[in-house]
């Protein structure tokens, strides 16, 4: 284990040095589970019509990518570095084919707006009881609406916050992301960061709680469904009310 540790090294000095081809290609071959966990991992909350082999194809993009522009000095893990660009490759990919229908989009936009129209009256982050009611829905209704747009929260925290930055945007995702970075870059991290702890703070319990195993613990929603005894598709509901309640509560900002 410490000789192939000690090859991986020299390869990616080597590369870093003469940017050699075939040593690209032997970090990316190294490397390649980090594409296969993300692409599982992400098709659990896309529907069937989502090839798991089309989210593999994007992702080695993103691996690709990271392999050329990781800086060895920065003293970090390239998993940790790899994995945020493997997974907006990914989102980029879906983007690229619209996957989403209009009509899927238009309610996402539709129950966001109720959600963030319930915040301002309750100065908190509405039950789910109180946004069915707030959208004349039965239960039954409201859970099928959160089935239906359910995939349109899998971008929500990848979606780019400075989009005038040049070729390395940020997004909300790398707020929480440990990275070296320069003065200006880290306040603007801090202050988005704070924005989102605030906002993930007035959220329900149980979102609260789905957003950290989900996000930070890297917990499947199988596996979420597992802490708190409940159906995997019940975690996919209660993961969407969370992501449409920030996206909700952060739009002013």
């Amino acid at each position: 284990m410490a000789q192939q540790q000690l090859d991986t090294d020299a390869l990616w000095h080597h590369f870093k040095e003469t940017k050699d081809p075939q040593s690209k290609e032997l970090l990316a071959e190294h490397y390649a589970f980090l594409v296969k966990y993300a692409a599982g991992r992400m098709s659990m909350t896309l529907p069937d019509s989502v090839e798991y082999q089309d989210l593999v194809s994007y992702g080695c993009f993103g691996l690709l990518d990271a392999v050329e522009k990781f800086e060895l000095q920065r003293g970090i893990k390239f998993e940790t570095y790899a994995a945020t660009r493997i997974r907006g490759a990914i989102l980029d990919g879906l983007r690229s084919v619209d996957w989403i229908p209009r009509s899927v989009r238009a309610k996402a936009r539709k129950f966001e707006a109720a959600l963030r129209a319930l915040e301002g009256e309750l100065g908190r982050s509405p039950s789910d009881e109180e946004a069915a009611a707030a959208m004349e829905l039965s239960m039954e209704d409201y859970y099928s609406l959160l089935d239906e747009v359910r995939t349109t929260s899998v971008l929500s925290l990848d979606e780019v916050i400075n989009p005038d930055s040049g070729d390395d945007p940020l997004k909300m995702l790398d707020t929480i992301e440990d990275k070296d970075e320069g003065i200006e870059e880290h306040l603007l991290h801090g202050e988005l960061l704070q924005e989102l702890a605030g906002a993930v703070d007035r959220l329900p319990e149980r979102e609260r709680t789905v957003v950290a195993l989900y996000y930070h613990e890297s917990l499947t929603l199988k596996e979420i469904g597992h802490v708190l005894d409940v159906s995997e598709s019940r975690v996919s509901q209660i993961h969407t009310k969370a992501i449409a309640s920030l996206r909700s509560i952060l739009a002013p900002h």
